[in-house]
């Protein structure tokens, strides 16, 4: 027959078990920052993988227009003083990367629904020479071009909104160049295209 559990070790076992919970709750404090546990795993994957997590940010709030100029693998130097006008779409990903494998064809699919609407996408490459970059395009038929990133020109213009080797994840600029929204890791098509619609209804 098994032996009563005292009180004062009854608590002691609950707070045992609430203990993780709580710190899972706590995902906004920097020791329990997810994507910093993720750095410091040490297993091997390659990339830092966000939760998924949307962020909006209103008008008032949004810092100033993104600035830089990149090279895409066609060769084509463009600035982002080109954004202006139009709602755009940064995408920062790399071929081996898995949650980006999952999230490319909706991507494909909202790129071939708002380019019509006037909204750009571009990739944000950061690891792929040319070849393996193409060929993933290819395989998912993404016809929007993607920055060669590989010096990390387009990824220090958005220092502070793309955590260093968080991938995938999603920019949403406003027709001023401005960040309106971000999602943390593997996108939910619906939800982007809700953050597309809302800065283009801007």
């Amino acid at each position: 027959m098994a032996s009563p559990v005292h009180p004062s070790r009854r608590r002691i076992l609950a707070f045992a078990v609430a203990l993780p919970i709580a710190l899972g709750g706590l995902s906004a404090c920097a020791a329990n920052d997810p994507l910093a546990q993720q750095a410091r795993a040490g297993d091997n994957k390659n990339y830092v993988a966000g939760d998924g997590s949307v962020t909006e940010y209103a008008k008032d709030q949004r810092k100033p227009p993104v600035a830089f100029t990149g090279t895409l693998y066609d060769g084509k130097t463009v600035g982002s003083a080109s954004f202006a006008g139009h709602v755009t779409v940064l995408n920062f990903w790399f071929a081996s990367c898995a949650p980006c494998r999952v999230e490319a064809p909706s991507l494909k699919q909202l790129h071939d629904e708002f380019a019509p609407q006037g909204v750009v996408f571009y990739g944000v490459n950061l690891r792929d020479e040319k070849g393996t970059a193409e060929a993933f395009e290819q395989n998912f038929g993404i016809t929007y071009p993607s920055f060669n990133d590989q010096d990390g020109r387009v990824l220090l213009a958005v220092s502070g909104m793309v955590p260093p080797g968080a991938v995938p994840t999603t920019l949403v600029l406003d027709k001023q160049g401005r960040v309106s929204a971000r999602i943390l890791g593997e996108l939910d098509k619906g939800t982007l295209k809700a953050l597309i619609e809302s800065a283009a209804a801007e």
